[in-house]
């Protein structure tokens, strides 16, 4: 399995926007990404009327919508009410990636860079540095026992990546 590394922060802390932005950096740097995303709702890919909706509401238990282009695999899951991060990542074609970027699962046991950016209505004494903490991504001056770095500097971000990664 390939090195999985947590973006974890706050609701509206920008996780989304700098992985917009660190996935191309990470890209040109050589590194291939795959992302697991974490969402707090009952999300749905799939869009009513289609047929592969249509299968789904059937009854099927797995369903997969495969082109040319791009495939993907619906599964349902309704009698988990957690979500197993280990078995999200084993599902990932790791054949085809360096690096699996997470975002959220802040309570997860995974490597994990923190992101703080102020004005989001939390303090920076709530930041939980565990053992996962391999670094803090912040917009203000702060000195803690991982390194910091700057929130709004993508390169900076890619580069310790990628210096992290090279010891994976």
């Amino acid at each position: 399995m390939k090195p999985v590394l947590a973006i974890a922060a706050w609701s509206g802390t920008g996780k989304t926007s700098l992985l917009k932005k660190l996935i191309p950096a990470l890209y040109e740097r050589g590194i291939r990404t795959g992302v697991i995303k974490h969402a707090h709702h009952n999300m749905d890919i799939d869009k009513p009327g289609k047929d592969s909706h249509e299968l789904r509401r059937a009854g099927a238990a797995q369903t997969m919508v495969a082109s040319t282009q791009r495939w993907a695999l619906m599964t349902e899951t309704p009698e988990n009410d957690t979500l197993d991060l280990n078995y999200l990542v084993s599902r990932m074609d790791h054949s085809a990636l360096d690096l699996v970027l997470v975002e959220g699962f802040k309570h997860e046991p995974v490597t994990k860079i923190l992101l703080f950016r102020k004005g989001t209505g939390h303090g920076v004494d709530e930041l939980t540095l565990d053992q996962d903490v391999i670094a803090v991504a912040c917009d203000v001056l702060l000195t803690l026992q991982v390194p910091v770095l700057d929130l709004n500097n993508t390169d900076e971000i890619a580069n310790f990546i990628q210096e992290w990664l090279k010891k994976q």
